[in-house]
This record gives C-alpha cells, sequence and structure tokens, in this order.
C-alpha cells in the first residue's frame, strides 16, 4: 500500500523545485520498488511508454569536470548516443557512472528525477513522451513518483525536446507488447525509472 505522506529529504528537494515553478506535484510512495521502468509502470497501472526514465550522461566540461546532460526518456525507449552527441554538440558524451550520477545530480540511480538537482543540468526531453497526456517520473527515491503532464515536465525540467531514441523497427515494438502482455516487460527492464 502507498504511503501517502512522502517526507524522505530526497521527495521534498523534488517538491521544493517544483513549487518554486508554481507546480504542485502528487507524489506516491510504494512499499515495492518503482526502479525499473517495468516496475513503475505496474505499480501506477500506466503503460510502459508513459514511464519517464531519467537517464544521465556526462560530458567533458573543459576545465578537467564533468557536465552532466539529463535525458528524460520514455519507458521503452533506449538512448541513440550518437544522436544524443550531435544534437548536445558534445562529441565525447557518454553514460554516467552510478557514482558520477550521484555526485552530479543528488540522488541515486533509480530514483533520479527531472528536477531538484544539487547543480543546473542540461536536460533533453525524448518527444514519445508528448505521446500521452500524463507521464509518470521518478520523485527521488527509488519508491516513489509523481505523474505530469509532459508539457508541464518540460518547463518544470527546462528541458530541449530532440530526438534522441533508438529508432526501433516494427518487429522491436511487436515484441515489446507481447511480452508486457506476458507480463515480461520488454527490453526496457534494465533502465530504471530514475536511472
Amino acid at each position: 500500500m502507498p504511503d501517502p505522506s512522502p517526507t524522505d529529504p530526497s521527495i521534498q528537494r523534488v517538491l521544493e523545485a517544483a513549487a518554486r515553478k508554481g507546480v504542485t506535484l502528487d507524489v506516491t510512495v510504494f512499499d515495492a520498488s518503482t526502479h525499473t521502468a517495468v516496475e513503475a509502470a505496474a505499480a501506477v497501472g500506466a503503460e510502459l511508454g508513459q514511464i519517464v526514465k531519467s537517464l544521465v550522461f556526462v560530458a567533458p566540461d573543459g576545465d578537467a569536470g564533468l557536465e552532466p546532460i539529463l535525458c528524460l526518456v520514455s519507458g521503452p525507449n533506449r538512448v541513440d548516443v550518437a544522436r544524443l552527441a550531435a544534437i548536445t554538440a558534445e562529441p565525447e558524451i557518454r553514460r554516467a557512472t552510478a557514482r558520477e550520477a550521484h555526485d552530479l545530480t543528488g540522488f541515486a540511480i533509480g530514483g533520479i528525477p527531472p528536477i531538484g538537482h544539487v547543480r543546473p543540468l542540461r536536460v533533453v526531453m525524448d518527444p514519445d513522451l508528448g505521446r500521452f497526456q500524463v507521464v509518470w517520473a521518478a520523485a527521488g527515491t527509488s519508491t516513489a513518483v509523481f505523474p505530469v503532464p509532459p508539457g508541464t515536465l518540460r518547463i518544470l525540467a527546462n528541458a530541449v525536446v530532440a530526438p534522441i531514441a533508438e529508432q526501433r523497427t516494427a518487429a522491436d515494438i511487436a515484441a515489446e507488447r507481447e511480452a508486457a502482455a506476458d507480463g515480461v516487460g520488454g527490453r526496457a527492464a534494465p533502465q530504471g525509472a530514475g536511472a
């Protein structure tokens, strides 16, 4: 049963970040993990495509450090790193390690939200999220999520919408639907909702 009163400091940072932009979020905290997109979809009763995966990438910042770039990706999609490199003009971009993601956002993989980070991030949003009236994003922990219209999510995260997902074939899509119908969850399971 969900805990109706999220008091975790990580969740509070997300709520406060939204409040600064005049948005009140309705966070739900579950007993079970919503770490993966499949788990999150099952927990909230949504389609896999409605789950926002917050994936952290990094590029050299010129000062021997790393610039974080957050990708908000629809549940079944995978980021095409070459596309992301072209869109961000960062040819050396790569996926962040778990430690880098935590250090650069202040959140652990599995609960990384689209907002409320410890430092400003460049954010790129998958246009496939716009196909839905409501999407679900991590709220700072691996058990907390919130619903939000994609347009509001874009504004909250100050995101640029750009095609960053790998092209999927009709066979890929059909296999994912079949796997979801069988309760397997398709190939998106390893990429977490907040990973």
